[in-house]
């Protein structure tokens, strides 16, 4: 796995072992920042259930002003520290290890202003999209223009609307969908 653009253009990440994780292709990466374009540049971005840290590094990498990394799995957090060193990012990144909701009620409580948030849990935890989407459907965490933007397997129904979030795209790439979300 490689950074797509950037500061960090080319760089190689540290991935889990095991084939049961499955992170964001470049190929949707690369999609993924294509739609994103501009928006990303001084933005604060929060990767939710990150694994390796690929979304929220290549957002660092493309110029975001902040990058939260929600995870609670271990060795993914050992890897995400693994991968922030080789890059050496020391700033403007924070790691929220435990689980996603908490640490997403913990921005909230700061006050935190997330203008980009991409959810990206195990395709098999449905329970984890619908608690994520849900929470931020009518969190104060989220600026006026953010957009939420949810991987997930493309036969998982999706709800068009979560609270003040309303789906305004999909793209399909093989078996993987990318939902965007407004605010409304």
């Amino acid at each position: 796995m490689r950074i797509i653009a950037g500061e960090f253009k080319s760089r190689r990440l540290k991935t889990l072992p095991g084939a049961k994780t499955r992170p964001t292709s470049d190929k949707l990466r690369e999609a993924l920042f294509n739609v994103l374009g501009a928006e990303v540049r001084g933005a604060v971005f929060a990767d939710c259930y990150a694994g390796s840290g690929a979304v929220g590094i290549e957002a660092l990498s493309r110029g975001a002003e902040f990058v939260y990394f929600l995870e609670s799995a271990r060795p993914a957090l050992r890897v995400l520290a693994q991968n922030l060193k080789q890059l050496g990012v020391e700033e403007g990144c924070e790691v929220l290890p435990g689980d996603v909701l908490a640490g997403l009620r913990q921005l909230e409580q700061r006050g935190a202003r997330l203008a980009l948030v991409f959810v990206d849990p195990p395709y098999a935890a449905a329970e984890e999209y619908e608690r994520t989407l849900s929470f931020l459907g009518d969190s104060r965490a989220l600026a006026p223009e953010a957009r939420v933007i949810v991987e997930h397997f493309h036969k998982y129904p999706f709800a068009e609307r979560y609270g003040r979030l309303a789906r305004t795209r999909t793209l399909r790439q093989g078996d993987s969908v990318l939902s965007f979300y407004r605010l409304l």
